[in-house]
């Protein structure tokens, strides 16, 4: 079961590493993207939310600080569902599709990481 736990949090803390890395990259894309929602400081908002989901994903892969960690996942999640995912805005049904499904995606993730902070610590296979 503890190679289990590991592969789930690879998998799952990969997404948010991987997501974080996107962040820094392409941060130019996301940042227009964002100020299309209207998010203040469209920019410093993208390389903020790479920060916390880098440093989430990473711990969560690693064990390091997994409650921290989980926090920094959590602290991204909400807000970003809420703000960059308003499928009930859009009137185009491709885009409201879209939203929808990305939406639901951030709502099971956010419940898989509320799941996460109540396993106990230290995790199996931590730094």
């Amino acid at each position: 079961m503890d190679l289990l736990f590991l592969f789930g949090r690879i998998l799952f803390g990969g997404f948010f590493l991987y997501s974080g890395i996107k962040h820094f990259t392409r941060v130019n894309a996301f940042s227009a993207y964002a100020g299309s929602k209207h998010v203040p400081s469209p920019k410093v908002s993208v390389y903020a939310t790479g920060v916390l989901i880098f440093l989430g994903g990473a711990g969560v892969v690693l064990g390091i600080s997994p409650v921290w960690s989980l926090i920094f996942i959590i602290l991204f999640l909400v807000p970003v569902t809420f703000i960059m995912h308003q499928f009930w805005k859009e009137t185009d049904p491709m885009q409201r599709a879209v939203q929808t499904t990305n939406f639901l995606k951030n709502i099971a993730l956010l419940g898989a990481a509320l799941m996460l902070l109540s396993v106990a610590t230290p995790w199996p296979f931590s730094f």
